[in-house]
């Protein structure tokens, strides 16, 4: 049985890696939405065969049975078509930030716009499998998380669940991203001549991404300090995530927590106390690769968590809850 699933916004960085991971699977039937008639192609080679292209319109997802679509379109985009591919009868995995804040006031307040589906948002499941698996499982719209909060959430939520990480002194995330995570839309910023040899930081004190950080580890935004910095590289992020411990007697307490939280989940590696992992550990990959060194004297640990900004970070997480919404194996098309 093939299952059909199309993607709008197949252009982008993120959509194109859709492409080319759902592509070589049997078992999935790759459909291209076309939403904006001006959008150019890159170059191919004579004969090339991609998937087919089909509208991006209600009769065109009942037309050929879509059971998921995929949306890799900016937010304003996503809440524009979300409620008619939902209506026809598909499944959402939304990609954007559209869904990913519950309430219209938060997204008001982070995303500098009006809401205008207000029902939908509360709805939407969060799309970080590790921990809302089950929801997403049931969801009909799942809000892919984004790439920053997906690598800290994994690295922060299991300490302070634990009660291990001492909030009174706060948590500091300097975040390191290369320059996809910025999209394929031009501007001056991600320009070569801007990007190259230089490193910069951005959204001091109001990232869009820092809510997704407090819904879900459960912490306020007194105690948690996040920075992004511009890499001048093509994909890939880096956290360091700097705290103090509490009740701590050696770094192998902290390693053995995040064994036990994760056990069975095939996407997230933790290495051995004192050891931590680069982005090229990660990269072209869907997992997120943590590892921590604990000085005893201060009590003050740093966690470095790695992910592919692309996969990870945005369409292997896509195809994760993609896989679980169609009841297939999670890590199919991923390992």
């Amino acid at each position: 049985m093939r299952h059909p699933v199309g993607i709008v916004g197949f252009r982008g960085y993120s959509g194109e890696e859709l492409v080319r991971l759902l592509t070589p699977r049997s078992e999935i039937e790759v459909l291209l939405m076309e939403h904006r008639a001006d959008s150019h192609d890159r170059p191919r080679p004579r004969g090339h065969r991609g998937p087919a292209r089909i509208g991006c319109a209600r009769e065109a997802v009942r037309e050929h049975g879509l059971q998921v679509v995929f949306l890799a379109t900016p937010p304003e985009v996503s809440m524009e078509v979300t409620p008619w591919i939902l209506e026809a009868g598909a499944k959402v995995v939304d990609l954007s930030g559209a869904f990913r804040l519950r309430t219209v006031d938060n997204y008001k307040r982070w995303y500098k716009e009006e809401h205008t589906q207000a029902g939908l948002l509360a709805e939407a499941a969060y799309g970080l499998p590790e921990f809302n698996r089950e929801a997403v499982r049931s969801a009909r719209l799942v809000s892919n998380p984004g790439c920053y909060p997906t690598a800290a959430n994994l690295a922060i939520r299991p300490l302070v669940e634990a009660g291990v990480v001492d909030l009174s002194h706060g948590i500091v995330c300097d975040a390191k991203s290369g320059v996809s995570g910025a999209g394929r839309k031009p501007s001056l910023k991600t320009s070569f001549c801007e990007v190259a040899e230089n490193f910069s930081a951005y959204s001091l004190l109001d990232h869009r991404h820092v809510p997704e950080v407090l819904l879900t580890s459960g912490i306020e935004e007194q105690q948690f300090s996040f920075t992004a910095h511009l890499l001048p590289l093509d994909r890939g992020i880096l956290e360091t995530i700097y705290f103090r411990t509490q009740g701590i007697g050696d770094a192998a307490e902290l390693v053995a927590i995040y064994e036990k939280r994760y056990a069975g989940e095939q996407f997230v590696r933790i290495y051995d106390a004192g050891q931590v992992p680069d982005l090229q550990a990660i990269q072209r990959t869907n997992f997120c690769d943590i590892g921590l060194k604990w000085d005893k004297a201060t009590g003050r640990a740093v966690v470095v968590s790695v992910i592919d900004n692309l996969t990870k970070g945005a369409a292997g997480q896509a195809i994760q809850n993609m896989n679980l919404v169609l009841g297939l194996a999670e890590e199919a098309g991923l390992l």
